[in-house]
């Protein structure tokens, strides 16, 4: 599992003092970095070494999230399949859990346009961020 502290900014709040909806999303794709280093240690995002395309992404809001309180955003691999994985997301805020959501992301030629079998090594190194805590 990977996790990442976020503060909540001025521009991320309505005028309720909650952070909106739109900025869970972009929290999580931080999130993701590491496992997108994975396939792409220096995150060159040319299009002949980038390896990957998002397909599915969703996520819900289970309490809301506040302006003045950091967010620690977790990230771990859910499920891994031939050429297809599942990332998972929480967003933690004061001890508590507020969002969770889930990504899936597709090994992917940019070039053939198609996707590819995510090769062994790699998995290897993606069931190292199973989710087994909490």
């Amino acid at each position: 599992m990977f996790k990442i502290t976020v503060t909540p900014r001025f521009g991320d709040i309505d005028s309720l003092k909650h952070v909106t909806n739109t900025v869970v999303g972009d929290w999580f794709e931080t999130g993701r970095n590491e496992i997108f280093r994975i396939f792409t240690p220096d995150l060159d995002t040319s299009y002949e070494k980038w390896k990957l395309i998002m397909v599915r992404t969703e996520f819900d809001f289970i309490d809301q999230m506040y302006y003045g309180f950091d967010v620690e955003i977790r990230t771990f691999i859910d499920k891994i399949g031939t050429s297809s994985f599942t990332v998972g997301h929480e967003a933690w805020q004061k001890g508590k859990l507020k969002s969770k959501g889930k990504a899936v992301i597709v090994h992917y030629d940019f070039i053939e346009q198609k996707s590819k079998p995510i090769p062994e090594e790699i998995k290897e190194k993606l069931r190292k961020h199973t989710c087994d805590e909490e």
